[in-house]
């Protein structure tokens, strides 16, 4: 495919259903950047700001297209303490190094190992993320009146019955239209956007932090940014992940690291604060038809004219349409499968994300929950690969001959199964050990060569290895003790 095809089917394969995405995407993104600028200490133009400038940036230069970025809850929640003990403009350069180390790691092209994160963890990530999308929306609804109810259930209706109907026109859409529209007419007392928070009337400014030049100053924020850059990314790239399943359509991962550090250097210097990938408004922009990159930067621009031209008509839209939306998020995203399957899923699987699904909604820490889960799934994966190693003794009519063949992964979790294995009994004259189906990684594989080669070597044996591979060889060569050792050894293919 040449550039510019490639750059028509990311850009204009089908600018209608982009636009209307965009649009409800737009929309669904006010309450949110300002609650998010709420949960971080500092004026919601911030929030916004953010994610007008975010949304735009990652549209050209993000590496999953229709993919939406913005100000997230996950990122405000690690911004706390900064703006409590140094202010705003501490925040602002925090931002800009966080999107510093987040372009480091892309051109380290590290994005890419997001693959090695497991099918289970990745459930459980998903599953956690819909049900902390369900529980955010809480607030709006404990202690409201009985209309916000039957204006969110009149929503629901909207949004699952329309696409019965026709598919035109996205159903969430509609939705926001139909009930601003009828609460406008009304006059029914209930929450609007207006009342989440004042919105900015002007353009956003560049502008430079105002913080000392100095090592106290990098050593303020440096912390903040590199945690920032981790959980941003972590949630960027599963979201990615997420995506690409969801449209059987790949992404470029360490393009994707790359933009969004560019979009968070970009964001501070226009009023903004770092952000990352949304889970909820990406599967919004998806599930209304989104496939390209015109719908995140459609989406961008008409958050910025919608809180600049039409702010006034914006503050009137009831939160019971947008929670409508936001609960047909979280029911959409959650992996109902993955339930049905817990008794014929393995058991480790299972453990892995229940684990992730659990930490993450404790902790409120997207990080925490993965870290867990990618941990718990190294160490099954271990154990499992670790009991592979199989050591087996051949008969031979020599006497005094042993003979074994081992086959497997010899390394550190294996290591000990692989000594226990050979039988130490006796006074062989001469042990020979076949390790043509084996692989060597590691130094502790080494070491229990060392161990087994050795423990003969004291009864007086020969002992010989060999068909070991080219890897495992080179190895030894460099680490191992027992090919040194003056006493018979050979090395053979």
């Amino acid at each position: 495919m040449t550039l510019f095809a490639s750059a028509r089917q990311q850009w204009l394969a089908n600018p209608r259903r982009d636009l209307l995405a965009g649009t409800v995407v737009a929309l669904a993104l006010i309450p949110e950047a300002i609650a998010f600028s709420l949960i971080a200490g500092v004026d919601p133009a911030v929030g916004l700001y953010a994610s007008f400038v975010i949304a735009v940036t990652i549209a050209f230069v993000g590496g999953r297209p229709a993919m939406i970025s913005a100000a997230t809850g996950a990122m405000a929640l690690l911004m706390v303490t900064l703006v409590r003990d140094h202010g705003l403009e501490y925040l602002f350069a925090a931002s800009i190094l966080c999107g510093v180390f987040q372009i480091v790691i892309g051109l380290m092209k590290l994005g890419r190992y997001i693959r090695f994160v497991s099918r289970s963890v990745m459930t459980g990530f998903v599953n956690s993320l819909a049900i902390l999308i369900f529980l955010a929306q809480m607030p709006e609804l404990v202690g409201a009146n009985w209309q916000t109810f039957a204006l969110v259930a009149a929503a629901l209706a909207i949004i699952y019955g329309l696409p019965r109907l026709t598919r035109a026109v996205p159903s969430s859409l509609v939705a926001i239209v139909l009930l601003s529209g009828f609460v406008i007419w009304t006059g029914l007392d209930v929450r609007t956007v207006g009342d989440m928070g004042q919105m900015p009337s002007t353009l956003p400014m560049f502008h430079l932090p105002s913080v000392p030049l100095t090592w106290e100053t990098f050593v303020i924020i440096a912390p903040v940014s590199a945690t920032l850059a981790f959980v941003g990314l972590l949630e960027s790239l599963l979201t990615a992940n997420l995506l690409d399943d969801l449209t059987d359509t790949p992404s470029d991962k360490d393009r994707e690291t790359r933009g969004q550090g560019i979009a968070n250097i970009l964001s501070p210097l226009f009023g903004g604060m770092a952000g990352c990938a949304m889970i909820g408004q990406s599967i919004i922009n998806v599930t209304s038809g989104a496939r390209g990159r015109l719908s995140t930067l459609w989406a961008g621009l008409f958050l910025l004219f919608l809180i600049l031209v039409l702010q006034d008509w914006v503050a009137r839209i009831p939160m019971a349409a947008l929670v409508a939306v936001m609960i047909m998020v979280s029911i959409g995203t959650f992996d109902w499968g993955s339930i049905v399957k817990l008794r014929s899923t393995p058991f480790q699987s299972s453990i892995v994300m229940i684990a992730t699904t659990a930490t993450v909604v404790v902790t409120h820490d997207l990080s925490k929950g993965v870290v867990l889960g990618v941990i718990l799934s190294a160490i099954f994966f271990m154990r499992k690969v670790g009991k592979t190693i199989v050591v087996e003794e051949i008969e031979t009519p020599e006497d005094g001959m042993l003979r074994y063949r081992v086959s497997g992964q010899l390394f550190f979790a294996s290591a000990e199964v692989f000594a226990a294995a050979f039988e130490h009994h006796g006074s062989p004259r001469r042990v020979e050990i076949d390790m043509t189906e084996a692989h060597l990684w590691d130094l502790t594989g080494v070491a229990a060569v060392d161990k087994v080669v050795f423990r003969y070597r004291r009864q007086s044996a020969e002992v010989e290895v060999i068909g070991m591979n080219a890897a495992g060889q080179s190895l030894v060569e460099r680490v191992g003790r027992h090919d040194k050792n003056h006493l018979p050894f050979g090395l053979s293919h």
